[in-house]
């Protein structure tokens, strides 16, 4: 994106678009990682019982 395109965006699009790229790099970290590993740091609250 150039400079002069950047002055042109209200906050909430910058903020917008910080957010969209986190979540596109968080994504492939958790890829990288491996799905399965990804999905067993997190607990499941119905599998309680």
């Amino acid at each position: 994106m150039s400079e002069d395109s950047r002055k042109n965006l209200s906050r909430e699009e910058r903020l917008a678009a910080k957010l969209n790229e986190k979540l596109r790099r968080r994504k492939a970290q958790a890829r990288a990682m491996g799905d399965s590993e990804a999905t067993e740091t997190l607990p499941n609250p119905r599998s309680d019982g």
